[in-house]
């Protein structure tokens, strides 16, 4: 892939958040190369995962996604209301009693059945609607969090297939999630393999003949081709990542992190010698030199455990760039709106020069001239997906592309 070429920031502006849509379609390519007899379904859930849901859509479908997935009603809808021009399969599938399936089945939005309750109400959704509803059968193969139980799926099976020769539901999948496939060779892997073949049998015997059959999330996606079934369903990797250390670099799958997170120093100035730094003096400075204040903290959803001195390594800030390019790490505790690096005794740095705090890189532990977010997963002890979705509203997305995904 091209590097890519960010835009000048904007007058004013303190931060921001730099999205190359073609990037994540770059990504998705990729993914299909990786899955070449199976469909794609992005997911877009949580705002696309801090990439923003409708452009990050549009750029996944020109990549050669042909469905799209996320988690909760408001979001489906959203997404509808917001491509009113794109014809493409949407599934829902984190629901709760009351939710509204009527709207759901109106938009035309599959809808998960991942608990006995959610038989009626699909059904009762249908029924107000004026039109079957497709429906993707969600079963627990092990991960005991979301979906049918095997000991309920053949009872929800047999009431779906009654509901289905009513004309009320359309049963059009079958799917669960997998537990540990980011770690490759874990045991479990192949024991939800087995599961799911069971409840595809248990659908089977009541009738039910789903056409899509999905359990690979992004790991199983790279790793395992026996598990692509007839569609797979990436998250993380569709933005550039590899869904964990065990996998490797993104470069390893053809994939870059589309997202960049920059901010401009608000402040630069001389700190002696012996001088603690931030919230709790954590970090003292070991002599004369000079911090550059970033404008960006917990807030706005830097983690506060990426905080450094004596609470850890710190995250990783790059100042300057190209050749002259440095990596520091965060001095001091992160606070609600800032952070501080000591730029050392000798910088040249002033008030409104650029920093990046992660870019689009495989990152520094596999050599990248950027830090990545995992680099900042790796420095506040969680992973790299928590890192790009808890960036909040006060850092502006500034998307960017050469083609059409607005």
């Amino acid at each position: 892939m091209a590097a890519v070429t960010l835009p000048a920031f904007a007058d004013g502006t303190t931060s921001r958040a730099v999205v190359d849509l073609d990037t994540v379609t770059a990504n998705v390519r990729a993914l299909r190369g990786h899955a070449p007899t199976a469909a794609v379904m992005a997911v877009v859930k949580a705002d696309g995962y801090g990439h923003g849901m409708l452009p990050v859509a549009r750029a996944a479908l020109a990549g050669g996604a042909t469905w799209l997935g996320v988690a909760t009603a408001e979001e489906a809808l959203a997404l509808r209301a917001g491509l009113p021009d794109v014809d493409v399969p949407v599934l829902v599938w984190l629901l709760a009693p009351g939710a509204p399936f009527a709207a759901l089945v109106a938009a035309d939005v599959d809808v998960a059945v991942a608990a006995p309750w959610a038989v009626d109400e699909v059904a009762a959704g249908a029924r107000a609607a004026g039109r079957p509803a497709r429906v993707h059968v969600k079963v627990d193969t092990g991960l005991s969090r979301n979906g049918v139980t095997p000991t309920a799926l053949g009872d929800v099976a047999r009431r779906l297939a009654a509901l289905e020769a009513a004309g009320d539901v359309q049963v059009v999948g079958l799917f669960s999630h997998l537990a540990c496939a980011d770690e490759p060779g874990h045991p479990s892997i192949d024991r939800q393999a087995d599961a799911f073949k069971v409840a595809t049998d248990v659908l089977h015997d009541a009738g039910l003949r789903p056409a899509v059959r999905h359990l690979a999330n992004s790991a199983a996606t790279l790793t395992r081709p026996d598990l692509h079934l007839d569609l797979v369903r990436p998250g993380i990797s569709v933005y550039g990542f590899s869904p964990g250390p065990l996998l490797g670099p993104p470069g390893r799958y053809g994939l870059r992190p589309a997202m960049t997170l920059q901010a401009r120093l608000a402040q630069v100035k001389q700190v002696p010698a012996g001088e603690g730094v931030s919230y709790g003096h954590l970090y003292t400075t070991t002599q004369d030199t000079t911090v550059g204040l970033v404008p960006l903290g917990y807030g706005d959803g830097v983690p506060r455990h990426a905080s450094g001195g004596t609470a850890g390594p710190g995250g990783p800030v790059a100042v300057g760039t190209g050749a002259d390019a440095r990596v520091l790490r965060v001095a001091g505790r992160v606070c609600m709106d800032q952070l501080v690096v000591d730029l050392g005794p000798d910088a040249a740095e002033r008030a409104g020069d650029v920093v990046t705090l992660f870019g689009g890189s495989d990152g520094l532990a596999h050599g990248g001239d950027l830090p990545n977010a995992q680099d900042w997963a790796d420095a506040a002890g969680t992973i790299s997906y928590e890192i790009v979705t808890r960036l909040g509203s006060r850092v502006p997305r500034v998307h960017v592309s050469e083609g059409d995904h607005a």
